[in-house]
């Protein structure tokens, strides 16, 4: 690959989290009355500038913004905060709050399916689904190190087990719980920063690892321990936000 194409796949990486980033702040900053009802943006410029990122993130930061009906591009005269972005800020909140409720319904699932599920992994499992655990967790490892969403690997991860199980009945639940098995994914699209951070994706692949560590050395009672101590840590992680308000009140001051 040439040096420009890797500069190109290396800024196609990297921008969605900046534009994470910057929709945070100005939210934020819509929702605190900095940026009040009916003013007008900084330019594309002066926001490139003052954050440091490039105007396609900028561009795409804006466009969200729009979408969540924070804000309103004009032709030829800028952007500007909606006059009803008060509103738009109340059904963010309703939607975000929704959403951890989902993630802790989920949850209560997954308890009552994947701590045996991993019991039966370490009695059943086979070298090559031993094999597939560990290619898993080797990726969700790659993509921590280069600082890459990890959503995807996480859940390859869960479904690695189901399928060591030998029984096709817990591939087929988790299939159908689909994205909603890894719970931060529900939550991105509000912050990057949410239960998104190295050190708690640190944290949950030491979790990990103590799983896979008990399946690969064929103990059910440590595998079942494992699953159900990372599982109740989410769980305990999620009824927290949910009932202090966290992070919500950081995105969204005052609106809590």
């Amino acid at each position: 690959m040439k040096p420009e194409e890797l500069a190109l796949d290396s800024d196609v990486q990297r921008r969605p989290k900046l534009a994470d980033r910057l929709v945070e702040t100005l939210r934020r900053q819509i929702a605190s009355g900095q940026l009040s009802p009916g003013s007008k943006l900084p330019t594309e410029h002066q926001l490139s500038g003052e954050f440091g990122v490039s105007r396609t993130v900028v561009r795409e930061a804006v466009t969200r913004l729009a979408a969540d009906g924070l804000v309103v591009p004009r032709q030829g005269a800028g952007v500007f905060v909606n006059d009803n972005a008060p509103l738009a800020l109340e059904s963010l909140v309703a939607d975000l709050s929704g959403k951890v409720s989902l993630v802790l319904n989920v949850l209560e699932v997954r308890m009552a399916i994947e701590i045996e599920s991993a019991a039966l992994a370490a009695q059943r499992r086979s070298p090559s689904q031993m094999a597939e655990i560990n290619e898993a967790f080797g990726d969700f490892e790659n993509l921590l190190q280069r600082r890459e969403p990890t959503g995807a690997a996480d859940f390859a991860f869960h479904r690695a087990i189901a399928q060591a199980t030998n029984n096709p009945f817990y591939v087929e639940i988790l299939d159908v719980l689909g994205r909603r098995t890894i719970p931060r994914d529900l939550v991105t699209s509000f912050s990057s920063g949410l239960l998104q951070s190295e050190e708690y994706q640190a944290r949950l692949q030491s979790e990990h690892r103590a799983i896979m560590d008990a399946i690969s050395e064929s103990d059910p009672g440590a595998a079942r321990d494992a699953m159900r101590r990372h599982l109740s840590a989410s769980q305990k992680r999620y009824h927290g936000l949910l009932q202090s308000g966290g992070d919500l009140e950081r995105l969204f001051p005052g609106k809590l």
